[in-house]
């Protein structure tokens, strides 16, 4: 069975075959004590896992752990492994190695049923950033990297239930479709439909909140929802506001200019003056920023920001006035905080918002790590429509590009026989 041209899991009998899931389990994690902060993606995988283990598959599990942007965030996926056993209430074992003797050795040993969650893929060279964006490898040539020639000749079957990496164009995502039969999992699935539905014909007003520091992808979901007309307002904060309001000429402060060049986000200025020419009064810009002297919460407009202050919030009276428009809107897509929420002095204005959120009667989607962080630190999970598991892919899916691991599922769904259950 397809949909949107993709194979899903009732495509092939898997029972007593050996099944390599790429799974997006990335949490949060607690150094100190090798525990994680989070299991909210790893409870969003476990429908694919159960069901394939159930089914009597020979299950390997392969996830990242950590951004992508820095290595020194890489960890050991180990305690994933314990949470899932937990979780499952079975076994669910770990092997320290990716795709060296060690795992293929494991691999083979498997009999139908069991699961075996390899080490972080991120260890591997091939499947970090900067390989990724410097050699920008076709997918074929993804195929003839060390993660999947090793792996490969050993699977029958490839599943891909990270729909939150989908914007990604790595080996492990997009790599085994090119010689494997393959499925989308059940949370890909679900994303991809609720996500297509929604956006096919969205109640309006619909409002669309960005914030958080991942921004190069949110500039060009917004110059395309807004002018496709898919939405009506964009409301701005974290350092996508910080750089819409430089890209107007408004102060920032030294410190948000510093964080702006250390990250390589100036290049992104001319976008936003661009975008504030074509969409004005589309986007909604802070009046108010918040930011911290002596350790203490202070508040000015952009223009009587201290010279050298770091916007690290929106301003209290701006995130009454972002709520007051989530509380009319028909339709509310969330992606990042409006600014430092994981410190006291500057979390009010994400918590505003996030209370709108629970308060307004409209259809709401939250994506992203962040999001969901936000979502769960202040307790609105129940009043969420959907939580997207994705933040990259939620904001790249919705610029109307293919996603490069959608675009390789259905290479394989053309590629490969189907095996109709």
């Amino acid at each position: 069975m397809k949909r949107f041209g993709i194979n899903t899991l009732d495509t092939y009998d898997v029972s007593g075959k050996t099944v390599l899931c790429r799974v997006d389990i990335n949490q949060p994690i607690d150094r100190k004590t090798g525990t994680l902060k989070s299991t909210a993606r790893i409870e969003a995988s476990l429908p694919t896992i159960r069901e394939l283990a159930e089914r009597g598959a020979k299950l390997v599990l392969l996830a990242h752990q950590g951004s992508d942007i820095e290595y020194n965030n890489y960890y050991t996926t180990q305690p994933h492994a314990e949470v899932l056993s937990n979780l499952l209430g079975r076994p669910v074992r770990f092997v320290d190695d990716v795709c060296g003797p060690a795992a293929r050795a494991q691999i083979k040993a498997l009999t139908p049923g069991e699961i075996l969650l390899l080490d972080n893929v991120r260890f591997c060279a091939e499947e970090q950033t900067l390989f990724e964006m410097k050699l920008r490898l076709t997918h074929e040539e993804q195929a003839q990297t060390q993660v999947v020639s090793k792996l490969s000749p050993l699977m029958d079957y490839y599943v891909c239930d990270a729909f939150a990496a989908a914007h990604r164009d790595q080996p492990s995502l997009c790599g085994f479709e090119q010689v494997l039969p393959s499925m989308m999992g059940r949370l890909f699935e679900r994303e991809y439909v609720v996500i297509s539905e929604l956006m096919a014909q969205p109640e309006r007003p619909c409002v669309f909140v960005l914030g958080g520091a991942k921004v190069a992808d949110a500039f060009g979901m917004m110059d395309s929802v807004l002018s496709s007309g898919a939405a009506d307002q964009v409301l701005t904060g974290g350092l996508v506001a910080n750089i819409l309001l430089k890209a107007k000429g408004e102060p920032i402060g030294s410190g948000s200019e510093d964080t702006l060049r250390k990250l390589g986000l100036d290049e992104m200025v001319q976008t936003a003056k661009d975008l504030l020419s074509k969409h004005s009064g589309k986007l909604v810009l802070p009046d108010t920023l918040a930011y911290l002297e002596g350790g203490r919460r202070h508040e000015a407009a952009p223009k009587d920001l201290p010279e050298d202050a770091a916007a690290l919030d929106i301003g209290e009276q701006t995130a009454r006035t972002y709520a007051d428009i989530i509380r009319a809107a028909s339709t509310v897509f969330v992606n990042g905080p409006m600014g430092v929420f994981e410190q006291e002095q500057t979390e009010l204005g994400t918590r505003i918002v996030w209370d709108a959120l629970g308060d307004t009667k409209a259809h709401t989607v939250v994506g992203g790590g962040d999001s969901i962080t936000a979502t769960s630190k202040y307790q609105k999970t129940a009043s969420i429509s959907y939580i997207c598991t994705g933040g990259g892919a939620l904001i790249r899916f919705l610029t109307g590009e293919e996603l490069p691991v959608v675009k390789a599922l259905r290479h394989a769904a053309k590629a490969f026989g189907e095996e109709t259950l």
